[in-house]
């Protein structure tokens, strides 16, 4: 417990200057509310708009009535993490420490800006799900959950996690999916998610799953799946045929993205994320003021 305590106490310190400096100025102008939610029912004045006239209200009183609405601010920003196997894979730092610091810096800026936040913890299917709240005390109990939470499973299939996710998030809100997204195929539960939200996918890997260095022969084992193979990294047939396969994977993995119109963020391990973030508020916020 108090190595846990000391880890959460760590993370604040770690992105409080990112969250200060660079994500809640943003913040805000980035992500808005959800939309606008009904308040009451008032009578037509001239200068409504008359796509709001309430029919029902009318008729049952013979003189118009119109819907009023008001912004709704309250925004749901949730955190889809995957924590199979493979997440645990790294050199220095593994994908499941980047991915913790990560979902941590942007979680703290929501809270910052009164949102509501909630994750997901998945592998081939849904191992924990914490409901969209408000408040720091809250925001430790998903920080601790993301540090300690040992899943059931050490598989991963976004496509049947996201279609169970897809039939719990009604509300319009803000959803990050952190993932190395080595799975089989998940566009159709990704298409029924992104018809109501906002998705941002954020791809971390590490330097080694890219390019894999040449030191003779190794052995690698799937941690997904237990399996072993020995291969010879020097060999130049097997460097070759690993970057297609990398190439082909990471070609079609940004052409479901942009088909669905999903804003991407790629970090390696070894990378220091403040760039890569940096990069994408600025993208984003351009694209809102254009």
């Amino acid at each position: 417990m108090k190595s846990t305590l000391k880890q959460i106490r760590n993370i604040e310190i770690s992105t409080k200057k990112l969250i200060d400096g660079l994500i809640t100025g943003n913040y805000h102008s980035v992500f808005k509310g959800s939309g606008i939610e009904f308040s009451e029912i008032q009578e037509y004045k001239p200068g409504d708009d008359i796509r709001n006239i309430d029919w029902n209200v009318t008729a049952r009183f013979n003189e118009p009535f119109i819907k009023q609405f008001i912004e709704e601010r309250d925004l749901q920003v949730y955190f889809i993490i995957d924590i199979s196997s493979s997440a645990t894979f790294g050199n220095q730092i593994s994908k499941k420490q980047k991915t913790t610091e990560i979902t941590a810096s942007l979680a703290y800026s929501a809270i910052k800006n009164n949102d509501n936040v909630g994750i997901f913890l998945t592998t081939d299917k849904i191992e924990k799900f914490i409901p969209a709240r408000k408040g720091r005390k809250h925001l430790l109990t998903i920080i601790d959950q993301l540090l300690s939470f040992k899943p059931e499973s050490k598989k991963t299939n976004l496509n049947c996690a996201l279609m169970q996710i897809s039939k719990i998030i009604k509300r319009r809100s803000v959803i990050f999916i952190v993932s190395d997204f080595y799975t089989d195929e998940f566009t159709k539960p990704l298409k029924i998610l992104k018809n109501n939200q906002d998705i941002i996918a954020i791809k971390v890997n590490d330097i080694r799953e890219i390019d894999i260095p040449e030191i003779g022969l190794i052995e690698l084992e799937d941690p997904e799946t237990e399996e072993q193979i020995l291969v010879d990294t020097s060999n130049k047939e097997f460097q070759e045929n690993y970057k297609k396969i990398i190439h082909e994977h990471n070609n079609k993995l940004k052409k479901v993205f942009r088909k669905y119109k999903i804003d991407t963020i790629e970090i390696t391990t070894e990378q220091n994320y403040e760039k890569p973030l940096k990069k994408f508020f600025k993208l984003r916020k351009q694209r809102i003021n254009r």
